[in-house]
């Protein structure tokens, strides 16, 4: 399942099969021409549900110079500062990419890891990692991209808890510059992914000058192929092209950012040409997207659609009985044909069935009876039955919200349901002030890196796990994940589940993907980790 290949300029490339703010948080979508099946059938699920650029066909020829190319993202970048804003497509990081670049690259057609920002990352025991720099990198001030602003970079990312800290953290033994161009990394044990690392958030190298004033005084001064031009917030934030970009001056003139709330108006305004791209979620959107011919990238991934509970001492699903109820309580199927018109795949496997590691496990899957039981023992235990619910206010989250509600109350719980504007401030309350019972959202692992994502959001210590689940028996396992590859990572994939079937740290609903599609006119886009895009070849015309 796993393995290391050189090919072309790739001095190490991690087949990343073998074994990821975000997950992040979820909504659900419309139904737009109104028949509850989610659009057109032209496509099976499989078909839709394929990883990799999708749709594009003809050579568009040579790039054409200029113009501005709109995204309507999926959440608002509140912050440019990588420690801030869960840097993954879900949360904005899309515009951080496009500011900082990343050192690594995820490519989805080799299912690799290959130098991007870097000229090469090789290993020979997946414990020491050496990270060699391109030559004359600058950073948007004009100072350069050296071995010293790299560990600079990373250790400010670290102190002020970006997101994957832990693992950073307890992980790296050492990182030291060897000359101007030469990074080594020492871990305390082999991590097969550590290369994900540096293809996403903590490979966002920000310039020493960035963060000189302090965290509180931090300015967007990156090498990537965009810098900062102006930001109104909930409004639009525009990036103007970088003419000294690494990988020669852009073909945009400007990248813009506008936030539209669902799904469904992200894509009537693509469809309309509004916009030029987008970022969609909601398995009904996203099918109907698909069916209609639109190209982009797919991303599929485990727990695309679940909700987290709060497990932290004092809220309600503290209790594992009051978790296993909830979940018992919840129908998946019902609950998809009723919020989506039947469009996803809605189960209770925590996986992709995309994804190489996927296995079949005995799932934890709707019984009205064992949650009425399981509930009554709580409330026999002083418990009073009562949950807040926290989603989004968009119509059809509304209807998902009442969806959620009635299968929880039948089963004898009383709910309060709390509806909020957009994802950021869902992000928010899921992640930084915790202040929920019951969240939709999704955990959204990938098919390359299942231990980053599984670790950031079960491991008992890490600051950015969501629910507060802690488990040593999941600690371990997770552990264990880190050096493992082949049958051995996927036994431990198998064992992960299962634990959490029995456990319950969320409500897992169903894998699903990430599709980014484009209009005609739009080329040159590319990916890496973490479902974000990379804008630096991108044109219109």
């Amino acid at each position: 399942m796993n393995r290391f290949t050189t090919r072309g300029r790739i001095a190490t490339a991690l087949l990343a099969g073998s074994l990821l703010v975000a997950g992040c948080a979820s909504s659900d979508s419309e139904d737009d021409d109104g028949d509850g099946d989610g659009g057109s059938s032209a496509l099976s699920k499989e078909e839709i549900y394929a990883a990799g650029v999708v749709g594009v066909t003809d050579d568009p020829g040579e790039p054409q110079q200029g113009g501005t190319l709109t995204l309507a993202d999926y959440s608002e970048a509140r912050s440019l500062d990588p420690t801030k804003t869960i840097p993954n497509g879900a949360a904005g990081g899309n515009a951080l990419a496009a500011v900082y670049d990343v050192l690594m690259r995820y490519d989805q057609a080799s299912d690799s890891f290959e130098p991007w920002l870097a000229e090469s990352l090789t290993t020979e025991d997946n414990v020491t990692w050496t990270l060699t720099l391109r030559d004359g990198v600058m950073f948007s001030d004009g100072t350069p991209l050296d071995a010293a602003a790299v560990v600079g970079s990373l250790g400010y990312y670290m102190e002020n808890a970006g997101y994957n800290t832990l693992l950073l953290a307890t992980n790296i033994k050492d990182m030291r510059p060897e000359g101007d161009s030469t990074v080594v990394f020492t871990l305390n044990q082999p991590w097969i992914t550590f290369p994900n690392m540096l293809a996403s958030g903590p490979g966002m190298v920000v310039a020493p000058a960035a963060y000189a004033g302090g965290p509180d005084a931090f300015e967007p001064i990156g090498a990537g192929p965009f810098v900062m031009d102006s930001y109104q917030p909930a409004e639009e934030l525009v990036l103007a092209a970088n003419p000294d970009y690494w990988g020669g001056a852009p073909h945009l003139d400007e990248l813009r950012f506008v936030w539209l709330g669902s799904d469904d108006a992200r894509l009537e305004s693509l469809t309309d040409g509004t916009v030029d791209a987008a970022n969609i979620r909601a398995p009904q959107t996203l099918e109907k997207a698909r069916n209609d011919g639109f190209a982009g990238i797919m991303s599929p991934s485990g727990l695309a659609t679940m909700f987290w509970l709060n497990n932290r001492e004092g809220r309600a699903a503290s209790d594992v009985r009051v978790r296993q109820a909830i979940n018992h309580a919840i129908d998946p199927v019902v609950y998809a044909e009723r919020v989506s018109g039947g469009a996803g795949l809605p189960g209770r496997n925590i996986y992709s069935p995309s994804a190489p590691y996927f296995a079949e496990v005995e799932t934890s899957d709707y019984d009205l009876e064992k949650a009425k039981s399981l509930l009554a023992e709580a409330k026999a235990d002083g418990y009073d039955g009562t949950l807040t619910y926290v989603g989004q206010s968009d119509q059809a989250s509304q209807t998902g919200a009442v969806t959620i509600q009635a299968m929880l109350e039948a089963a004898g719980f009383t709910v309060k349901t709390d509806l909020l504007r957009n994802i950021a401030d869902q992000t928010q309350r899921i992640y930084v002030t915790h202040d929920y019972d019951l969240a939709v959202s999704a955990m959204s692992i990938p098919d390359e890196d299942p231990y980053s994502r599984l670790a950031t959001n079960l491991i008992g210590a890490s600051p950015q796990n969501p629910s507060g689940y802690a488990n040593p028996e999941m600690d371990e396992l997770i552990a264990q994940l880190q050096a493992a590859e082949g049958d051995e990572a996927t036994a431990l994939l198998t064992q992960i589940n299962e634990l959490w079937q029995e456990t319950v740290p969320g409500v897992a609903m169903g894998a699903g993907a990430f599709f980014q599609p484009w209009n005609d006119d739009v080329h040159g886009i590319t990916s890496t980790s973490e479902t974000m895009l990379l804008f630096g070849d991108a044109w219109k015309g």
